[in-house]
């Protein structure tokens, strides 16, 4: 059985590889698409966060396991934060 880190290592290659997919082809992943991944595999594609958790839940218990990622945002843009209200 595969380690909780080499398991964040596969889900975060794989994202990357969605971020990177999406670059090319931008209006096939709006601003909002999310994807959730499990143990290195796209579980569910959804605008709907309550969805994407309630899938990834059912595909696998263990939260560590799992990553959400937005392949048409702009990750190599810096955003400051100054304040929270």
């Amino acid at each position: 059985m595969a380690t909780a880190t080499s398991i964040q290592q596969l889900n975060r290659d794989l994202a990357d590889k969605l971020v990177e997919e999406a670059k090319l082809d931008l209006p096939s992943w709006p601003l909002g698409k999310f994807v959730g991944i499990a143990n290195g595999h796209v579980i569910v594609v959804s605008d709907d966060l309550d969805e994407i958790v309630s899938q990834l839940e059912r595909a696998e218990p263990d939260p560590s396991r799992t990553f959400v990622v937005e392949p048409g945002r702009d990750y190599t843009k810096v955003c400051e934060i100054w304040r929270i209200s």
